[in-house]
C-alpha cells in the first residue's frame, strides 16, 4: 500500500470515526412537544434531522424570501396535523428539505468515494457515480416522506380510537353529563394518544373563552382527519340548529363504525390482489427449483 493510500485511509477513518461519535451524541437526545395542559409528550425525529437541526439556521436568509413563504406555510399546516407543532417549525422543514441532499447526500458521496477508492478497477467502483446519485435523490425526498408518513399513521391512530370515545362521549351525555364534562372526563381517564391530544387542547380552548362552534372548527382545521371532520362539522351543525348533542353523537359513532367496517371489508378485498406479487416472486420460483432441480442437475451432468 502506497503512502497516498494510507492517508487516504487514514483519512476516512477519522472522519468515520468522528461521524459515529456525532451520530451516537446527537442519537441520546429525546424531543417533546408541550401539550395543552403543560404535560410534555416524547416525539421522535429522524436522526439525520437531529443531526442537522443545529445547522438549519445558517439558511434564515435565504427561505425569507417570497419563493418559499408558500412552502413554510404548508410545512406548518402539516406539521401540527402530524403532531410536531412546537418541536419543528416549517421554516426549520423547509431548510431541512435544503440541507439533506447538500450535507447528507455530500457524506454519502464521499463515503462512497472512499469505499471506491479502497477498491478500484472493481464492479462496485464503477457504480460509485449511479449509487452517488441515488443516494442524493433519496436524502433530497426523505423529509416530505418521512412528514407524509407521520401524518398517516397519527390520522390512522385517530381513526382506530374515534368510534370507541364517540360510545363513551354518548353514554356520558345521555347519562346527563354535558359535553364538555364529558370531554374532560374522556381526557383524565384514557392515556395520551393522538386523539386525547386533540380533545385535551379543544376542552383548554373552550375553558380560556372560545366557543364550542370556534374550538370545533380549530380541531378540524388542525387535524385534517377526514372522520375527525365530519364529527366536528356534524356538532357545529347540531350547535347552530340547537339539536340533541346526545342524539348526534349516537348518529356519528354508528357511522364510523359502519365506515371502518366498509375500510376493513375494502382491505380484505384487496389481499389477494397484494399477496399475488409476494407469491409470483417468492414462491413460484421456489417450487420451480425444488421440482425441476433434479432435472435440471442431471441434464448438465448429461452433457458435461
Amino acid at each position: 500500500m502506497t503512502g497516498m493510500e494510507m492517508a487516504l485511509v487514514a483519512a476516512w477513518t477519522a472522519f468515520a470515526a468522528g461521524f459515529a461519535w456525532y451520530a451516537a451524541s446527537v442519537a441520546g437526545e429525546v424531543t417533546y412537544v408541550t401539550l395543552a395542559d403543560g404535560r410534555r409528550q416524547e416525539r421522535s425525529l429522524p436522526l439525520v434531522f437531529k443531526m442537522l437541526l443545529p445547522f438549519v439556521s445558517n439558511l434564515d436568509r435565504i427561505v425569507a424570501r417570497p419563493y418559499f413563504a408558500d412552502q413554510i406555510a404548508k410545512a406548518d399546516a402539516t406539521l401540527v396535523s402530524a403532531g410536531f407543532e412546537g418541536l419543528l417549525s416549517g421554516r426549520e422543514f423547509t431548510e431541512l428539505r435544503l440541507l439533506m441532499p447538500v450535507v447528507a447526500g455530500g457524506v454519502w458521496c464521499i463515503a462512497i468515494a472512499g469505499l471506491g477508492a479502497l477498491m478500484p478497477d472493481s464492479p462496485f467502483d464503477a457504480a460509485c457515480l449511479p449509487l452517488c446519485l441515488l443516494g442524493v435523490a433519496l436524502f433530497a425526498l426523505q423529509p416530505s416522506f418521512w412528514l407524509k408518513d407521520a401524518v398517516k399513521r397519527r390520522h390512522a391512530s385517530i381513526m382506530k380510537l374515534l368510534p370507541y370515545v364517540m360510545d363513551l362521549l354518548t353514554l356520558s351525555v345521555e347519562a346527563g353529563m354535558d359535553f364538555i364534562s364529558a370531554l374532560q372526563r374522556n381526557c383524565t381517564s384514557r392515556k395520551m394518544d393522538p386523539l386525547n391530544e386533540e380533545l385535551l387542547r379543544m376542552t383548554k380552548e373552550i375553558q380560556v373563552g372560545s366557543s364550542r362552534r370556534d374550538a370545533l372548527k380549530a380541531m378540524s382545521a388542525r387535524c385534517g382527519q377526514p372522520d375527525l371532520k365530519s364529527v366536528a362539522n356534524a356538532l357545529i351543525q347540531a350547535d347552530e340548529l340547537g339539536v340533541s348533542i346526545g342524539s348526534i353523537l349516537r348518529i356519528q359513532s354508528e357511522q364510523l363504525r359502519a365506515r371502518r367496517f366498509d375500510r376493513a371489508e375494502k382491505l380484505a378485498h384487496e389481499a389477494p390482489t397484494k399477496m399475488l406479487g409476494p407469491l409470483m416472486l417468492c414462491i413460484f420460483p421456489a417450487v420451480f427449483i425444488i421440482l425441476l432441480g433434479p432435472v435440471l442437475a442431471q441434464a448438465l451432468k448429461g452433457m458435461l
